[in-house]
């Protein structure tokens, strides 16, 4: 969620920048009026404080292991969120030259983020219910992702007075 609106920010800015370079007073209103309308949309889309079913099929589908997989972040965010990197990387190119790619891409960052911002209270919720812990498996970046379960430590929410 952050790094999608990291890329959403960094759009913005090479999109306002690309429209400055080439004079285009019209074009900053209107893909400004793109991100309002798409901040709109991922709020509409991320209401609910419930699982989304994707979110709650990968959790309900995850494999038990009984040690720690090996943990390599940088490798598991790369692996994950490839697509978000190239065409942010992609747009961000063509900003100085077509401006409207970056805004309209920075719109669906937006989306992106808000939509999802209420998922990974439901893997803390059952982490913490359940004692166990959740990471990321090892799989191909073409295939869907796949999650290993561990044990873990139970949290106690109610602290003893």
């Amino acid at each position: 969620m952050f790094i999608s609106a990291g890329a959403a920010t960094a759009l913005g800015a090479v999109t306002v920048a690309g429209a400055a370079n080439q004079a285009e007073s019209l074009l900053v209103p209107v893909i400004a009026g793109w991100w309002i309308a798409a901040a709109l949309y991922g709020l509409w889309l991320g209401r609910k404080h419930e699982t989304s079913p994707p979110i709650a099929k990968l959790l309900a589908q995850a494999r038990q292991a009984t040690m720690l997989p090996e943990h390599r972040p940088g490798l598991i965010l790369l692996n994950r969120l490839w697509p978000l990197l190239l065409s942010s990387l992609a747009a961000g190119a063509l900003a100085f030259r077509f401006p409207q790619v970056a805004g309209i891409a920075c719109g669906f960052a937006i989306i992106w983020a808000l939509a999802w911002r209420h998922q990974e209270k439901a893997v803390t919720a059952i982490e913490e219910r359940d004692g166990v812990a959740f990471f990321v498996d090892r799989t191909s970046p073409f295939k869907p992702i796949k999650l290993v379960r561990t044990q873990g430590f139970r949290r106690d929410p109610m602290p003893i007075a």
